[in-house]
């Protein structure tokens, strides 16, 4: 029975059934999943790796691996260590940023008392509990920000192991793939996992040039200001950048508050323009050419993305919610059928615009897998 040929309500039914179906199999797979997929994903950042270790240099599969895991604990190990000590630094001079911040503080109350004929009494009460509800929202946000690397060992370990076996075996993962469908249809899979693989791997590379790029802008931009802890809101800024939409405004709100503690209001304004800009680059500039139109996804479906994200697998859904989503518009628009799916996922496009075409040589993505 062809599923494509059914009335319009069974096959309605039926996809209504399959997607609560698989949301609740995600839902109740988060322990697995969650560092089964960023597994996957670093393992097709570190695939070229692989490959040339195993073609140029004729490293065993085995060793290859190993190599691989050692260089991706190197940089973990890195990023856990940067952030440690700047957070650590920062936790240092909370005193000394809360007795800036009253000072600044009892500054903009007076103006605001002289200017619009406010108590002081009132501001107290109502400014008293929108900032209880800032700091600690910002602790929750220092705390989580890279908490899908760090929260837990088991997760961490689950990564690690996940990523060897996806490298080790990855052409028994590719032969299921292809042999599981029927052997009329086996040339169009590979055709289909072949580039799927290349554009999953060139998207993830963007993805990591982007946070980069946005990271060092952000930092130069605080650090021209003067803002205190440049390089760790850069950082952190590149890092939430991942999160469409709501991680720049949520890095805003933290570097703004930092500005206002450790400098005057202006220097809060100024660090809002930049983020503005910074957004524009990132926008019109950084992620075209970096990670390609091809994989964006426009703005309604990167919204819903997060919050199925976020209610799903909770700080680490919102992370991986947009790559899974550009997979899955890359499968859907090599798929007879789906196509359709596909496009509504991506942004629109232009009718004069000449397509690049993304034609990949067999022999070269088939070489990669073995």
């Amino acid at each position: 029975m062809n599923f494509f040929k059914l009335p319009f309500l069974p096959k309605l039914a039926l996809t209504v059934i399959s997607i609560i179906g698989i949301g609740y199999l995600i839902k109740l797979g988060q322990s697995i999943l969650a560092p089964f997929f960023l597994a996957f994903l670093m393992a097709m950042l570190f695939l070229p790796i692989a490959t040339f270790l195993e073609r140029k240099l004729r490293f065993p599969r085995s060793a290859s691996t190993i190599v691989s895991v050692l260089m991706l604990l190197i940089i973990l190990t890195g990023m856990i260590y940067f952030f440690s000590t700047q957070i650590s630094s920062f936790s240092r001079d909370i005193p000394h940023l809360t007795k800036q911040f009253n000072t600044v503080f009892h500054d903009l109350q007076k103006w605001i008392s002289r200017t619009f004929n406010v108590k002081i009494d009132e501001q107290f009460t109502y400014l008293d509990q929108g900032l209880n509800k800032i700091l600690s929202s910002t602790g929750v946000i220092l705390g989580f920000t890279f908490g899908i690397f760090s929260t837990s060992l088991g997760f961490l370990a689950f990564f690690i192991l996940f990523f060897i076996f996806i490298l080790n075996y990855r052409r028994i993962l590719n032969n299921f793939i292809v042999n599981v469908f029927n052997e009329k249809h086996k040339a169009s899979v590979q055709e289909v996992v072949s580039e799927v693989r290349i554009m999953t791997k060139r998207y993830i590379i963007g993805l990591c040039l982007q946070v980069i790029i946005v990271s060092v802008l952000t930092t130069i931009v605080l650090t021209i200001l003067g803002v205190k802890y440049a390089i760790l809101l850069g950082v952190l800024t590149g890092l939430l950048n991942v999160i469409p939409y709501i991680g720049i405004c949520i890095s805003l709100l933290i570097s703004c508050f930092i500005a206002f503690a450790t400098g005057t209001i202006s220097t809060c304004v100024y660090v809002a323009i930049g983020y503005v800009i910074v957004h524009a680059i990132d926008g019109n500039i950084v992620l075209p050419f970096v990670v390609g139109s091809k994989v964006k996804i426009n703005a309604l479906f990167s919204f819903i993305g997060i919050l199925l994200g976020e209610h799903l697998w909770g700080i680490s859904g919102m992370f991986l919610c947009i790559p899974a989503i550009a997979i899955i518009k890359i499968i859907f628009e090599r798929v007879d059928g789906l196509q359709p799916w596909g496009k509504l996922l991506g942004e629109d496009e232009k009718p004069n615009k000449k397509k690049k075409s993304y034609k990949i040589s067999k022999n070269i993505t088939l070489k990669e897998m073995d």
